[in-house]
C-alpha cells in the first residue's frame, strides 16, 4: 500500500467514524487542503477576523518586553515553535532579537518537511542572520530529543489560540505533554483568545463575505473530490454557536432536507435528517481565570500576560515549575 493510498484509507475511516455518531461529527483537520489553505488565509484578513490582527499588535508594540521575559538573567535560549505556519507573526520577534544581537537559535518544528524547507528558505532571504535548525516531526518526540541539550534555556511559542481547537481535558493533556518534555526554568509562550462581546465572536466566524462559510462547507467538497462522495454542496449550510458561559465556539455543517448522500470510498450511503447538524470544529475562548487554572494543571506558574490594546487576545508567558 503506498502513501496515497494510506492517508486516503485514514481519511475515509475518519470520515466513516464521524458520520456514524449520533451526532454526526467530521474533523477539523481535514479543512486543510490547497482550498482550504487558501481560505483560511482569506478568513485571517478578513475585517471581522481579529485574532491575528490582534497577536500581531502584541508582537509588534511588545517585542521589547517579550524578549526581556525571555532572557531573563542575558541567558541565551532556544526557540522552538509548535506549528510554525509561514511565520508571519513570530518573524515580527525574530527580527528584533535579532537586531538585538541576541544570542538564539530559531527551531521551527513541524511534522510536514515541505512546509518547514520553505519557512527556512523564506527565512534565509529576509532575516539572513537568523540561526534555523528545524526539526521535522511530531511535538513531542522532538521536545524530548531538544530536552536532552541542557546547554541552552528552551523557550517553546504555541501561537495563534491553536489551545482553542481542543476541548478542557485534551487541552489540559495537551499542555501537560509539553511541559513533560521541558526542564524547570524552560518557558511556553502560548496563545489565548479572551471571552469578549459574544457578537464580536460570532462574526469572525460568520463573516458577511460567506469566506468562513466557504471554509467550513470545503470539507464536503473534499470528501466529493477524494472519497467519491456526492454531497449537494447547496443542500448544506454553514451555522456557528458561541456560549457566553463556557466560551466554546462551535461550528456545524447542517443538512437543508433530509438526504441520502453515498460516499464510494465507504461503500455506503449517509442518511441526514432535515436540519440535522455536523459538528465540525470547536474554537474555546478563554478567562484569565481559565488561564491561570490550565497553567496550574500543567505544572507551569505564569510570569507575564501580554495583551493587545482591546483586550482581545492574550499571549501568556508561563515558566516551567
Amino acid at each position: 500500500m503506498n502513501e496515497h493510498t494510506e492517508a486516503l484509507s485514514a481519511f475515509a475511516l475518519d470520515i466513516k467514524r464521524g458520520l456514524d455518531q449520533f451526532p454526526k461529527t467530521l474533523p477539523s483537520r481535514y479543512f486543510y487542503n490547497e482550498i482550504g489553505d487558501e481560505l483560511f488565509q482569506k478568513i485571517m484578513d478578513l475585517d471581522e477576523y481579529y485574532l491575528t490582527r490582534a497577536e500581531f499588535e502584541i508582537f509588534v508594540r511588545q517585542k521589547a518586553e517579550i524578549l526581556k521575559a525571555f532572557q531573563g538573567d542575558n541567558q541565551k535560549f532556544r526557540l522552538v515553535e509548535l506549528g510554525a505556519g509561514d511565520g508571519t507573526k513570530t518573524k515580527v520577534l525574530l527580527s528584533h532579537f535579532v537586531e538585538q544581537q541576541v544570542d538564539f537559535t530559531y527551531s521551527p518544528i513541524d511534522i510536514s518537511g515541505n512546509v518547514l524547507a520553505q519557512l527556512e528558505e523564506a527565512l534565509k532571504s529576509e532575516i539572513p542572520s537568523l540561526h534555523v535548525e528545524p526539526i521535522v516531526g511530531e511535538y513531542f518526540k522532538a521536545l524530548s530529543a531538544l530536552n536532552t541539550d541542557n546547554s541552552s534555556k528552551e523557550v517553546v511559542l504555541f501561537l495563534g489560540s491553536n489551545i482553542g481547537n481542543f476541548d478542557q481535558a485534551s487541552g489540559v493533556e495537551f499542555l501537560k505533554h509539553i511541559g513533560d518534555n521541558l526542564s524547570s526554568g524552560d518557558m511556553l509562550l502560548i496563545g489565548f483568545d479572551l471571552m469578549k462581546d459574544p457578537r464580536k465572536v460570532l462574526s469572525a466566524y460568520n463573516d458577511k463575505e460567506g469566506v468562513t462559510k466557504a471554509f467550513n462547507l470545503n470539507l464536503l467538497t473534499r470528501i466529493n473530490a477524494e472519497l467519491g462522495a456526492n454531497f449537494k454542496i447547496d443542500q448544506f449550510d454553514h451555522f456557528p454557536t458561541y456560549d457566553p458561559l463556557t466560551g466554546e465556539t462551535k461550528s456545524h455543517i447542517v443538512s437543508k432536507i433530509k438526504q441520502e448522500v453515498f460516499i464510494e470510498a465507504l461503500g455506503e450511503s449517509i442518511e441526514f435528517q432535515a436540519w440535522e447538524a455536523i459538528h465540525t470544529e470547536v474554537s474555546q475562548k478563554y478567562s484569565y481565570k481559565m488561564i491561570e487554572s490550565f497553567a496550574e494543571e500543567a505544572g507551569f506558574r505564569i510570569v507575564k500576560n501580554f495583551t493587545d490594546s482591546n483586550d482581545y487576545f492574550v499571549d501568556s508567558l508561563w515558566e516551567k515549575m
